[in-house]
């Protein structure tokens, strides 16, 4: 079609590319979605009406219906259960069924009808010499069954119901401390346990029943509505408890296999995580330790830790969390559990698995004499951390049931079970550890691992060191897998760690406090002659595993940044990281063993002093160790041992001649020039020596010696005066005649401990003895002062030891062994 040349008729077209039609379809589109959407939304909401208003009428009915009953019930039985008798109790009679269809435990009436009830029950079946199941099923129960099953269940469980219910106002009868058999409570649970006796056909039917009606949360909250705190003794309960245990324990003993494990679910959340459950309960803890049930429950919560399923219910308060009051009263258990001759190898170790995972948990606990000597946190900063987090964290009384749970006696009954199986020479050295003496072992650390974190060891060491088989055990297992390599197939047969940590890690954990705690105690002649706990030959083994190990995690394969490896913060930090916080755990402890064994060898040597030092320093490590804060540095202020004593000479020195050189320029106008009297050199030195800044210490003295006459000595000081002047002061201050220092019997110096009564200023002095021993460092003069061992242990920052005495006292050390 050709151009008419009207304009008014050309094509309108819109600019969004769309005509006008399909942009009226589009909105007729939108308008029929939003009118279906408006009509969905109007039939669901009529249809929630519908079913609200069914829901209303349906209780508007049964609760018109209840009240029918119930007046009925009342008509034909009376209000106090006047007309009942026996036969009100057989499948024919309609006492129950009305009984139980209405019943409502808030309802003053109904509970009291349910009260005569239950006294009824009791006194028809007294007078029937025990015959309960003729009561309830007249003369043949298989005809009847069914009925009779589905009533008995209903009113066990509608006994329960009405003391949960009116657990508040039934409070006293819970907690009384004499029997009142008349007492509603009492009536309730005796009429339950009579209902449950093993020798009825229904009792694993009912059993079942109350377990999948949650049986076990009522009885829990009917047990905690007693104050959680254990000193006031009304609140342990006698009378009305005895129902309670007796209902426990035919709910233990009577369950059927295919609903047990639904039953140690129950009763492991449930009513193991009631505090302080055996100072309420206490014949529940026998039902509990009975061989069978007590290897169940103890199976069924170690598959939960393994299959990472969280099944414990709400926490009571912050102070009583669930895990914590189910640590502890499983611990409380442990004892008697294993103290019986045929304890079961695979019950320990679930029972170590389950422990474990609950400790890790926990804050660490302070000692009852609020010391902590001995901790694998190294700085007092850490301790206070540690005080902090306890506060604030679980109640006191629960602290103290699971700090005294694992004493001396629990520890030496799991360790002997755990290890029963396993003899110093299980095995040949060709074929390596079996499966069960891995299991053993790896069980055995990892829940000694976190105790050692949360408990003061103080408490626990020394029946692990000289109580157990724990140290020659240990040495032989890792002795074993390190000589047929079998530390990478270990990784993965030990479930505390990842697959890919070092099999090496756990064992060691363990193994390096419990052998050092041995050898704060053992004396020379045990050590050296007696070989005792391990050979001389066996330690120095030892001592190339533990260099190894340690230079794998402090310089190969750091997990944590080198100046971390002993913080403060971190530690708790790295306790949600189970692999990273044991290599953190394994350097320190680690370290320490390395450095009391590398003392024992300075004493009297045992094995080459090459075997302390690392294979890896080289002149790349010693570049960086002399750059602050690096890992090479870090290494060598906490772990010195691993670098050669040439090595840190040759690092030292490097040190000082590059301090000396930023210092040259500034020092050359600010020379300190000294007089100082010879036959007063000592006091001199002192005075004009105090006075100086650690900055004018560092750079150069010049010194002009002034004779008795007053008279200054010729000569200029090229720097072998102030040498003269630097041996002549140390000669005179470590005179054993000056007071300030003793000497051994062999001749070797240690602080005059009176000298406070020869110098009045004796503390100032000794502080500038330490000065003029860095300066004589700094400028790499030599000086010879034979110090006492155990002094050099206390300049080390280290503790002395009963084999350091005889560096003191040689005689009263002989006296003490003789």
């Amino acid at each position: 079609m050709f151009f008419s040349g009207d304009s008014s008729t050309r094509k309108r077209v819109d600019l969004g590319g769309r005509s006008s039609k399909e942009r009226d379809r589009q909105k007729l589109l939108e308008q029929t979605r939003l009118e279906r959407n408006r009509r969905l939304w109007v039939r669901q909401q009529n249809s929630a009406a519908i079913k609200i208003q069914k829901c209303f009428r349906g209780r508007k009915a049964l609760e018109t219906e209840h009240l029918r009953v119930r007046g009925q019930f009342f008509m034909t039985y009376g209000k106090h259960c006047q007309n009942v008798d026996r036969q009100c109790f057989g499948p024919d009679s309609d006492f129950l069924r009305q009984l139980l269809f209405f019943f409502n435990p808030q309802n003053v009436a109904d509970f009291s009808a349910l009260v005569e009830s239950c006294r009824l029950l009791q006194q028809f079946v007294r007078e029937s010499a025990g015959n309960i199941l003729s009561l309830f099923a007249g003369v043949d129960y298989s005809a009847k069954y069914a009925l009779v099953d589905y009533r008995v269940k209903h009113l066990a469980y509608v006994c329960i119901q009405a003391v949960h219910h009116n657990r508040n106002q039934l409070k006293d009868q819970l907690f009384m401390t004499s029997d009142k058999i008349s007492a509603p409570t009492i009536l309730f649970l005796e009429a339950v346990v009579m209902l449950i006796d093993p020798r009825l056909p229904w009792s694993c039917k009912i059993v079942g029943y109350l377990l999948q009606r949650n049986t076990y949360s009522l009885l829990r909250e009917i047990v905690l509505i007693g104050k959680v705190n254990i000193s006031e003794e009304k609140y342990l309960g006698k009378a009305s408890f005895r129902s309670i245990l007796s209902y426990y324990q035919q709910v233990l003993l009577n369950v059927g296999n295919w609903d047990f494990q639904m039953a140690c679910h129950c009763f492991s959340s449930q009513i193991l995580t009631i505090p302080f459950l055996w100072k309420k309960l206490p014949y529940l803890k026998e039902v509990f330790t009975t061989r069978g049930l007590n290897e169940h429950y103890i199976h069924q919560m170690a598959l939960c830790v393994q299959n990472h399923a969280y099944v414990l219910p709400n926490d009571i308060s912050t102070e009583f969390p669930s895990y914590a009051c189910l640590l502890g009263n499983l611990l409380e258990t442990a004892g008697v559990a294993f103290s019986q001759p045929d304890s079961s190898f695979d019950t320990a170790v679930d029972f170590a698995a389950v422990s474990t995972f609950l400790l890790e948990g926990l804050p660490p606990m302070q000692s009852s004499n609020k010391e902590r000597k001995e901790n694998f946190i190294a700085d007092e900063d850490e301790m206070m951390i540690g005080d902090e987090l306890m506060d604030k964290g679980l109640s006191k009384d629960l602290e103290q049931q699971i700090s005294n749970a694992i004493d001396s006696r629990f520890l030496l009954q799991l360790t002997n079970v755990l290890f029963g199986g396993i003899s110093r020479v299980n095995g040949s050295f060709e074929e390596g550890p079996h499966d069960k003496e891995v299991v053993a072992v790896g069980a055995a650390c990892a829940f000694l691992h976190v105790t050692f974190t949360i408990l003061p060891l103080e408490r626990i060491m020394t029946v692990l060191a000289y109580r157990t088989e724990l140290v020659p055990v240990l040495w032989n297992f890792m002795k074993r897998c390190r000589e047929n390599q079998k530390w990478s197939a270990l990784s993965g047969q030990l479930t505390y760690l990842p697959g890919d940590a070092p099999g090496w890690l756990l064992p060691l954990s363990v193994f390096c406090p419990v052998y050092k705690h041995m050898l704060m105690i053992v004396d020379n002649e045990e050590f050296y002659e007696q070989e005792k706990p391990l050979s001389l030959k066996d330690i120095s083994y030892l001592i190339v595993i533990l260099r190894q190990a340690l230079w794998q995690l402090l310089w190969v394969n750091p997990v944590t940044p080198p100046n971390l490896v002993r913080s403060t913060t971190d530690v708790f930090t790295l306790k949600r990281h189970p692999q990273e916080f044991i290599q953190h755990r394994v350097s320190i402890v680690a370290s320490d063993l390395l450095s009391q064994l590398q003392d024992w060898n300075n004493r009297r040597e045992f094995t080459p002093p090459s075997n302390f030092h690392a294979d890896g320093v080289n002149d790349h490590f010693i570049s960086q160790s002399m750059i602050e804060n690096s890992r090479a540095h870090e290494i060598l202020k906490h772990a010195p041992f691993l670098v050669p004593f040439t090595s840190r000479v040759k690092i030292f020195t490097s040190q000082l001649a590059a301090l000396r050189y930023s210092l040259g320029s500034h020092s050359v106008f600010t020379r300190n020039r000294f007089r100082i009297r010879r036959d007063h050199i000592l006091e001199d030195a002192f005075s004009q020596l105090s006075a100086l800044s650690e900055e004018d210490l560092r750079g150069p003295i010049r010194v002009s010696f002034v004779n008795e006459f007053g008279v200054e000595e010729a000569g200029i000081d090229g720097g072998g005066i102030f040498k003269d002047f630097m041996e002549n002061i140390t000669r005179a201050a470590f005179d054993v005649q000056y007071g300030l220092f003793k000497e051994t019997s062999d001749h070797l110096l240690y602080p005059n401990p009176g000298s406070g009564m020869v110098h009045e200023q004796h503390l100032q002095y000794f502080n500038f003895l330490g000065t003029v021993l860095a300066k004589a460092m700094f400028e790499g003069i030599l000086v010879d002062i034979p110090f006492a061992t155990f002094f050099l242990s206390k300049l080390k920052q280290k503790y002395n030891y009963l084999n350091d005495l005889p560096s003191l006292d040689p005689e009263l050390y002989r006296t003490l062994f003789s």
